[in-house]
């Protein structure tokens, strides 16, 4: 069997934390700033953990 390529468009978007759960980045972050509050931005910038429901297929294209 050949080796499986990791997905190089997830591979720039997703990060695995040491317990192996998916880190991802907030959306709606790269324009239009103006009419969103410091807030908001500020929000935004944090990472977030992928859903569950999508923990799955997000590994499979991880995989090295």
């Amino acid at each position: 069997m050949p080796k499986i390529k990791t997905n190089s468009g997830s591979k720039k978007r997703f990060a695995l934390t040491g317990s192996g759960k998916v880190k991802r980045k907030h959306a709606y972050k790269s324009h239009i700033l103006t009419k969103k509050t410091k807030k908001q931005k500020r929000r935004l910038t944090k990472f977030a953990i992928v859903d569950k429901a999508d923990v799955k297929r997000i590994k499979l294209l991880l995989v090295k």
